[in-house]
């Protein structure tokens, strides 16, 4: 998908999660082809940057470039036991309330509950030790759309 992000971060292999649109972008006459093909809360990867540059007052340099994104994969930490290389699985978030130092990987922003994933590596068991005594293993999950 094509969306327009700031020249200054408009480099192949750069992540980004999209957080919504600000209210300049409301009345933008770009708002189609820029926010509106991304999802809240997502985690994107530029694949492609292009060369046409427009004017915008929202990024830094008042410039936007045309790039195009899929979404990222996610790395997850799971305490599944049936999960291996090649699964698909709808993501339920994990019944935890720890705010420990593995809680971005246990609750990765870009996943939402209900989505189709699909398991491209299972890297085994996870080397850190969970306070809830969950026995961890650490995932990259790509989507299944």
């Amino acid at each position: 998908m094509i969306t327009l992000i700031g020249k200054d971060l408009a480099k192949k292999g750069n992540e980004f999660i999209f957080y919504g649109s600000v209210d300049e972008c409301e009345n933008c006459r770009f708002k189609a082809s820029c926010v509106d093909s991304l999802e809240k809360n997502r985690k994107y990867k530029i694949i492609d940057v292009r060369d046409n540059e427009q004017k915008c007052p929202v990024h830094a340099e008042n410039t936007v470039i045309p790039v195009e994104v899929d979404r990222s994969n996610i790395t997850l930490l799971s305490s599944s036991k049936s999960i291996f290389e090649g699964s698909t699985f709808s993501y339920e978030s994990a019944d935890c309330d720890e705010e420990c130092e593995y809680y971005d990987y246990c609750f990765p922003e870009g996943l939402v509950d209900g989505d189709k994933c699909i398991v491209l590596k299972n890297h085994g068991k996870h080397k850190g030790e969970c306070k809830k005594g969950y026995k961890l293993n650490k995932l990259t999950l790509g989507f299944v759309i």
